[in-house]
């Protein structure tokens, strides 16, 4: 370990003076002193020097006594190198100790390496943000290695600009693409086709801005999510926007990405004959959600001439392309009723997974960003990048040092890890969630200075909602535990008072403790935590205020049939069904997408899974959804094996489907044991009014079939449900024996 008490500079080269005036920036961050320039080497304490060997994203680092060397070919790589020092120094009682030497040369594993920071209303922060903001965003990400910066022009050919925006997002684009240049980051542009536009006038508009813009680098026109063209229009179109774009960028890329329009069948497939004829003007393709194909068929499928690059969605937690446990689908409904779609989500153990997954068919990646709010996983992602066998927790050490300067860096990566360990299994039975609030809280008070920190904040409030939604979760548990005995004695009175108690008062500390970090993280940051008060783009755009207070357990459903059922003539037997709604005999069988999961199908399902999750949707508060439906298993088949049925009983399969009825669909298809017991129409089989109108909700039908005992082999069945075109869309079914299902 070397200790720095004086910070000396000495530069050789305009670029190595450039690096050395943000160096000097940090270094006064962290300590309060200002680095002199030296006139002479043997002077420094620190040397950058400009090289002309070597590639832009390359760096060498000499450590000799308390000496350290930068050494670079340009402005890019000297921000890298000297952000190695930053990375690995903590501080001193007299100044700053280097805790390793980082001597050695380094180059990155992947060419690309960047992060998608769209200046546009959907993120969850950018759109606040002023051009100093994203000058030090900048540089924070080229600390784990990004050269890359994807922005976003008009999206539809005109602007979209909010009231927390300072500036149009094109006059932005200009500003930002001319900042990014004076650190020698790459730009790309995620600019999608737009209906109503010509091929010509899409050029020519296109070819109109580009000029404007300092630095253009690569050019990514998606497929689809938005655009809706057949590929051989879209290869023309990117052909003609590629023309235009090097009239002013003669070096600019053009990269389209194959994500598939949902309303062109086979889109995929005539895309690979549009590149088969292999065009000069595409550079490469781009992976993303929706895609045509899986990551290893699509790099199996594009000619061997294109590269491909990654677009991975790190923001999103539900209703994306890696959803939370994206392996698996097993994120708890209460935590994502809670947090919903884009929270602050580290997941570092899960990214570091699909990048050993993926990293093998790409040349880099972009990640899809929409703010700050997964600023841990940039961080790890860009990390992998460069450094690909990088070591998971050296880089959360690096990233406390980096950015929580003068805090136990140990506990931080610790309470980054624990933040994800948070999301395991029902958080009513993850007492760890506590313990990693107490960590956070603790470095709050041990480091005072953390509490005008916007990272620090967010993964403390982050901490608080897991912390308020596993409290929540537990209360509400025992309330209905205890509701369901004074209704056992027929005390409805009681079953109403005990499902309206109150919460006890650390409980609403800590909730009120989530409203006030919010605010200040507005303050701050610009993180948008709900639409009314800090302008949230929408409910899923991290506005989180709007979520936490949603249904985590069936309390707020049992109320709503308590109202009904008081006005009805058998209040007791209404409210004993409710209780009891998911409850089967030991031959029967109840299963549920959000209760039970997809581990209990006994089986891995075909195809790329989709879960829509209702539960974190704003809702009529007349119609609360029963915890049972809070998850729909969207595919075109589900299978699951069953047992421990009566051998000799016919049985009725009674589905809780998505209401979609569409016309046209005639293959909706359920077989036990490969036995059809129905197919045709959506959906066929026998409607419940009643038991609809009193256990689902608007917007759910539930449809009877009978499974003969002829087909029940031993006890055990197979149950496939199918549908090609549109999908299996279901959250629960139920088994039960045919007798017993009108009694």
């Amino acid at each position: 370990m070397t200790e720095f008490r004086n910070f000396r500079i000495f530069t050789e080269g305009a670029d190595a003076k450039k690096a050395a005036l943000l160096f000097s920036d940090e270094i006064k961050a962290r300590t309060g002193v200002s680095p002199i320039l030296c006139e002479s080497s043997s002077e420094a304490d620190f040397l950058f020097q400009q090289t002309d060997s070597g590639n832009a994203d390359s760096y060498e680092v000499f450590c000799s006594d308390s000496k350290i060397t930068f050494r670079a070919k340009g402005i890019r790589g000297l921000i890298y190198a000297y952000a190695m020092f930053l990375r690995k120094i903590k501080k001193s009682e007299n100044g700053i100790t280097l805790i390793e030497d980082i001597g050695g040369k380094y180059s990155p594993d992947k060419r690309i390496r960047g992060h998608q920071v769209g200046y546009r209303t959907t993120p969850n922060t950018y759109d606040a943000w002023s051009y100093e903001d994203y000058r030090r965003y900048y540089l924070d990400m080229m600390y784990f290695g990004s050269n890359t910066v994807e922005h976003i022009p008009y999206e539809k050919g005109e602007s979209r600009r909010n009231s927390l925006m300072k500036y149009d997002e094109e006059e932005f684009l200009i500003e930002a693409s001319g900042m990014a240049d004076e650190f020698d980051l790459d730009v790309s542009l995620w600019h999608p086709n737009n209906d109503g536009e010509t091929v010509a006038q899409a050029a020519k508009r296109r070819g109109e801005l580009y000029s404007k813009v300092p630095r253009i680098n690569a050019i990514f026109p998606p497929g689809g999510d938005p655009g809706d063209f057949p590929a051989d229009e879209f290869i023309e179109r990117c052909k003609a926007i590629s023309a235009a774009a090097k009239e002013s960028h003669p070096n600019a890329e053009m990269w389209p990405s194959a994500q598939a329009p949902h309303s062109i069948p086979n889109w995929g497939n005539a895309l690979i004959e549009e590149l088969e004829k292999l065009p000069d003007e595409i550079n490469g393709i781009i992976m993303g959600p929706n895609h045509a194909f899986p990551f290893d068929e699509l790099r199996r499928k594009v000619p061997s001439k294109y590269p491909i690059r990654f677009y991975p969605d790190i923001s999103h937690n539900v209703r994306c392309e890696y959803p939370v446990h994206f392996d698996r689908d097993d994120w708890h409904f209460a935590l994502v009723s809670g947090l919903s779609r884009e929270c602050t989500n580290p997941r570092p153990r899960e990214y570091r997974h699909l990048h050993r997954l993926t990293r093998q068919y790409t040349c880099g990646s972009v990640t899809y960003s929409e703010g700050i709010t997964d600023d841990v996983n940039k961080a790890v992602w860009a990390d992998m990048e460069f450094f690909p066998r990088c070591d998971l927790r050296t880089t959360l050490l690096d990233y406390a040092r980096l950015f929580f300067f003068g805090a136990d860096a140990e506990k931080i990566a610790d309470g980054i890890l624990d933040l994800e360990m948070n999301w395991e299994g029902d958080p009513a039975e993850n007492h760890g969630i506590d313990s990693t609030l107490e960590l956070w809280e603790k470095l709050g008070k041990d480091y005072a200075f953390l509490n005008e920190n916007w990272r620090y904040l967010q993964l403390l409030m982050r901490a608080k909602c897991d912390w308020v939604l596993r409290h929540r979760r537990l209360f509400e548990l025992a309330l209905i535990r205890e509701a369901k005995i004074a209704l056992d004695r027929y005390d409805i009175k009681a079953v109403h008072n005990i499902l309206e108690r109150d919460f006890d008062e650390e409980y609403k500390k800590q909730r009120n403790d989530i409203t006030l970090l919010a605010d200040k993280l507005f303050n701050l940051i610009g993180l948008q935590t709900d639409t009314t008060h800090y302008y949230a783009d929408g409910w899923e755009r991290g506005a989180i205020l709007e979520t936490m207070d949603n249904p985590i357990t069936d309390r707020k459903w049992l109320l709503s049939i308590l109202d009904k059922a008081e006005k009805m003539n058998d209040t007791f037997g209404v409210m004993r069904r409710a209780f009891e709604r998911n409850k089967v005999e030991s031959d029967e069988y109840y299963f549920s997408v959000a209760i039970n999961g997809l581990k209990e199908c006994g089986c891995t399902q075909v195809g790329e899974v989709y879960m829509d999750y209702d539960g974190d949707k704003p809702r009529n508060d007349e119609y609360p959804l029963p915890t049972g439906m809070f998850c729909t298993f969207d595919n075109f088949s589900f299978r699951s094996f069953i047992g421990g049925l009566t051998a000799d009983c016919d049985y009725l399969l009674k589905v809780s489907f998505k209401d979609k009825r569409v016309d046209t669909i005639t293959e909706h298809m359920i077989k036990v044991n490969g036995n059809v017991i129905y197919c045709g129409p959506r959906f066929g089989g026998e409607a419940d009014k009643e038991y609809d109108e009193l256990m689902l909700v608007p917007g759910f039908e539930s449809v009877t079939y009978v499974i003969p005992h002829e087909f029940i082999q031993n006890g055990c069945i197979e149950l496939e449900m199918s549908e090609p075109t549109l999908g299996v869309m279901f959250s629960e079914f139920r088994i039960i024996k045919a007798e017993r299902l009108f009694s």
